[in-house]
Formats: structure tokens, C-alpha cells, sequence
């Protein structure tokens, strides 16, 4: 089966500005060479620390950024290279989330403006028929007729993510990306939002890249995990595969940090040394050597592969293989 997204060795570089005499300028690599696969209607969890890149993959696979190189395919189709004009009819299929609901939403524009822009830019509908559809949209994710008038200042943060995903559900499109959709809402307004998700997910038959720095829900809501470390993916699999028997000791690391909702049971704290190398700079060979606790000779000088030690479960980790 063709999937609906296939992203083969992207990478996204930054230049910066060289040194004091002018030298030529650096890159920083926020994403090195990630490759990863999405079906219609799957959750692909993207997990790591603030800074590895998860972001700037979400923003390029939606060329919202221009990758330096890699392949990015869309139902089949190329869309790397394509230009920007060739490019608007497939923003229908894809949408992102963003991260910051206050900060996504025109303070001038009002719900009924928001949620219509698409609408119109793409000219799915008009005049009496374009305010039914924002009304069917907003009733979607828990909103209504009376919001229409309303301006985001006067919703709370997770009424106005509620409008954010009406938004992006207006096109009707394959494929969501979710940037860290939770993390500036409550907990007990998280649940009330992931369920959301969850419902429109099973309703529409919605693919998403579902990219979080919590575990809890990434594991609640994705069907496979991919992990990053330093712009690269280290190690994915099948959520339940990842959780109970990681094969790389960065996910190893993260997973001991996960709170265990019960007192009765402890887990052994897995502390990692130093900090995140520089991106502009990585360490040669494997780049978590710096930080890993099981690294030996082989980790610092040569960089490992990607193996599959079982059935869909891939780590790029010399103990791996």
C-alpha cells in the first residue's frame, strides 16, 4: 500500500553568521536525514527534547519551510521542489495545529472569519452556505452559533485550540500536523481536546503527525513512535513495542522519566550527563556518545546504521544489531 506520506532523508539547515573575521558561514542542522512513513488514518507519535527538531520536520514537510534536501511525498506526488504556486491545491489535504492557540488566531478577525478564511481562499463555499459550514465546523469541536460574533481574546486557551482545529478541519484534508497542540492548556483541558482529537480522528479517517514532548499522551493517542535526538530519529516502533522494550538508551532515558501513576511501584531514573551538543557542531560518529551511558569505542568515531532488531521496530544504535 502506497502510504499517504513518505519523507525520505529530509533535511532542514539554518545558516548562521561565521566568526569575527568573516569565515564562511555555519549551518545548524535542526533536521539531518529523517525518514519516515505515514498510512491513511495512522498517528505517527514524534517524540524528544525541546530543540531536536520535531518542530522544523512538521513546518518542512508542510513546506511551510523549503528543505535543504530529502524527499517528501504526498499521495504519491513529489512536493520537495514543487513551487509555491503549485503547491495551494494540496494545502487542502494538509493542516497543522499549532502549538500556541492564542498566538495562531488573528486578535482582529472574528470565529466566523477565522474558521471561514479557508473556505473562501479555496472557494469551497459562499454567501448563507459558508456560515452553515462554519456553524457544522464549530459544533464539531464543542463551539456553536452564538461564537460566530466572537473574538479569540474572549475564548479561554482551550476553546480557542477548539477553533484552531475547526480550522484546520474546514478543507477537509488527509492529513493533520499536531505541534505540541496540548502543551500551553490545563491537564484537565488536555483530556478534554485529545478525546476531541480522537473523535475527529475515527470520524474522518484523519492521518497525524502527533509531535509532543509528553509520553502519557503520545502514548494514548499514536499508533507508532518515531524518537529524535539532535535532528535525527534514533529509534521507531509500534507504541507498545517502544514503551515496553526500547532498543535505544535515549528512548531507554526518556521512559524512565515518565511518572508512574502508582506508589507502589518504582522505576529506576535513568540521568543523563552534560548537555545537548550543538547542532551547528555535532559529535562525530554516534551523536548521544556524549550523553549515552552505555557508549564504548565504536559509539565515538563511527555512526551507526539503522537496523531492525525486530519486526517494524527500527534503531539506529550499534547495541541494535
Amino acid at each position: 500500500m502506497t502510504p499517504l506520506l513518505d519523507v525520505r532523508g529530509l533535511r532542514k539547515y539554518f545558516p548562521i553568521r561565521g566568526g569575527w573575521l568573516g569565515g564562511a558561514p555555519r549551518m545548524v542542522r535542526a533536521v539531518d536525514g529523517v525518514s519516515f512513513q505515514i498510512a491513511s488514518g495512522e498517528v505517527l507519535g514524534l517524540v524528544g527534547e525541546s530543540g531536536c527538531g520535531k518542530t522544523t520536520v512538521g513546518r518542512t514537510v508542510l513546506r511551510l519551510l523549503k528543505p535543504t534536501e530529502g524527499s517528501i511525498r504526498f499521495e504519491g506526488e513529489e512536493i520537495a521542489a514543487l513551487p509555491d504556486r503549485a503547491l495551494r491545491p494540496l494545502r487542502r489535504k494538509m493542516q497543522m495545529i499549532f502549538q500556541d492557540p492564542y498566538a495562531s488566531l488573528n486578535p482582529r478577525m472574528r470565529i466566523a472569519d477565522i474558521v471561514g478564511e479557508p473556505l473562501r481562499i479555496h472557494r469551497l463555499a459562499a454567501g448563507a452556505a459558508l456560515e452553515e459550514r462554519v456553524v457544522a465546523l464549530l459544533e464539531q469541536v464543542g463551539l456553536g452559533r452564538e461564537d460566530l460574533a466572537r473574538y479569540p481574546h474572549e475564548f479561554s486557551g482551550g476553546q480557542r485550540q477548539r477553533v484552531g482545529i475547526a480550522r484546520a478541519l474546514a478543507v477537509s484534508p488527509a492529513l493533520l500536523i499536531a505541534d505540541e497542540p496540548l502543551s500551553a492548556l490545563d491537564v484537565s483541558i488536555q483530556a478534554q481536546v485529545l478525546n476531541l482529537l480522537q473523535d475527529l480522528r475515527e470520524r474522518h479517517r484523519l492521518a497525524f503527525l502527533f509531535i509532543s514532548h509528553d509520553l502519557h499522551l503520545v502514548r494514548y493517542f499514536s499508533d507508532r513512535v518515531a524518537v529524535m535526538y539532535l535532528g535525527e530519529i534514533v529509534e521507531e516502533a509500534q507504541v507498545e513495542a517502544l514503551f515496553t522494550a526500547p532498543r535505544h538508551p535515549y528512548t531507554e532515558a526518556l521512559l524512565s522519566a515518565v511518572p508512574i501513576p502508582d506508589p507502589t511501584r518504582k522505576r529506576r531514573r535513568i540521568l543523563l550527563p552534560g548537555d545537548v551538543p550543538n547542532p551547528a557542531d555535532p559529535p562525530p560518529g554516534c551523536r548521544f556518545h556524549t550523553r549515552c551511558p552505555k557508549a564504548f569505542n565504536r559509539c565515538r568515531v563511527e555512526a551507526p546504521r539503522v537496523t531492525e532488531p525486530a519486526p517494524g521496530h527500527r534503531a539506529a544504535c550499534h547495541l541494535a544489531e
